[in-house]
């Protein structure tokens, strides 16, 4: 694992990151005051690693077995994926363009929309009662797809911005996105060869992405201008944005299933796996692969959307779990008076004396 992580930060080192200078991308540079060396070092250490160990985890809730179950049946992949890769970007590409959003932040927007589903998914899936089988193979494929398909997306739109054409790094996207890649292999062969250890991977990645976030969030704030720079992400057009994303997603995603007649279980495990994306994926994405007077502190618009992702997450789990406590009949009640009636319908011959 140290090699691999060596690797990665071979790949994305000062000077790979140097040559992605401002004039290659069609965006006039926002000069935002840079942060300090080390700082700028250990906040991209940090996202890389946090990634690679996100996606561990996220491998190992994926089962070879359960992919190919519904491959044999891809009614539900299919209108995952339709929702996945159609419903989000189209909405980020809405969102960039009613709210007015510029250059940089139409482009942060774009990749978050265009990103794959993360593992959080699946947990919000299971608090919904969710088909789990169909929220990890779902996952796992747009995971897979997303290295074709998040490159294609961003480029068809871009072509609805002006200079935008050429400000997305397709090379850098499309190598990080290959990166995932193994890690989320070794955590698929962890499942399959230590399965005992697959849940412990899991809840200990998650809980090393919240704690990023937040030391991330405060390495950025602790600098010269670091409130001026949180402040540039806590505009009203981006929180307005982060706020609508996961929720359209959530909506339209339990709408399209419903119309292809998916089961409830079915409806909310598409509706939870639209609304989230593998937010350390984008956050890394922005951070190693734009210059950082391009890109200033929208790198840490993702964890401003990751709170408003799980938020109404979690109110439509309450939502839900409400509904299913005071309105929804328990189908035990229904056998146990089946059961009843059973015995009042037995003839006196068929009792035994």
């Amino acid at each position: 694992m140290e090699d691999t992580i060596d690797t990665a930060m071979a790949v994305f080192s000062d000077q790979y990151l140097s040559s992605n200078d401002s004039s290659l991308f069609n965006i006039t540079p926002t000069h935002f005051p840079r942060l300090p060396p080390i700082i700028d070092q250990t906040i991209s250490i940090t996202s890389i690693v946090i990634l690679f160990i996100t996606m561990v985890s996220l491998g190992c809730t994926m089962e070879v077995s359960k992919i190919k179950a519904h491959i044999l049946k891809p009614k539900g992949v299919a209108i995952a994926v339709v929702a996945q890769f159609g419903v989000m970007p189209l909405t980020a590409f809405s969102l960039a363009k009613v709210l007015q959003l510029g250059p940089v932040e139409a482009v942060v927007v774009l990749i978050c929309g265009c990103c794959p589903g993360g593992s959080l998914s699946n947990i919000l899936a299971l608090s919904l009662k969710g088909d789990m089988n169909l929220s990890i193979v779902m996952t796992t494929c747009s995971t897979v797809l997303a290295l074709g398909m998040m490159p294609l997306l961003l480029y068809l739109y871009c072509q609805g911005f002006s200079n935008l054409e050429s400000a997305v790094p397709y090379a850098g996207i499309t190598l990080a996105l290959v990166m995932t890649l193994f890690p989320c292999g070794i955590g698929i062969l962890i499942n399959y060869y230590r399965p005992q250890y697959s849940k412990t991977i899991t809840k200990v990645g998650l809980s090393l992405l919240l704690i990023a976030m937040v030391v991330i969030g405060l390495l950025a704030s602790m600098t010269i201008g670091g409130m001026d720079l949180m402040l540039t992400v806590l505009s009203p057009p981006l929180m307005a944005t982060a706020a609508l994303m996961p929720l359209i997603g959530y909506i339209f995603g339990y709408v399209l299933s419903y119309l292809f007649k998916l089961n409830g279980s079915g409806r909310r495990t598409i509706s939870m796996e639209t609304g989230c994306q593998n937010i350390q994926l984008c956050s890394t994405i922005l951070k190693v692969a734009f210059p950082p007077d391009v890109i200033g502190p929208l790198y840490l618009f993702p964890m401003i959307y990751i709170v408003f992702q799980v938020g109404e997450a979690l109110l439509l789990i309450v939502l839900f779990r409400v509904h299913q406590r005071f309105f929804k009949t328990p189908k035990t009640e229904k056998q146990v008076y089946k059961a009843v009636d059973d015995q009042l319908e037995m003839k006196p011959s068929d009792v035994v004396v």
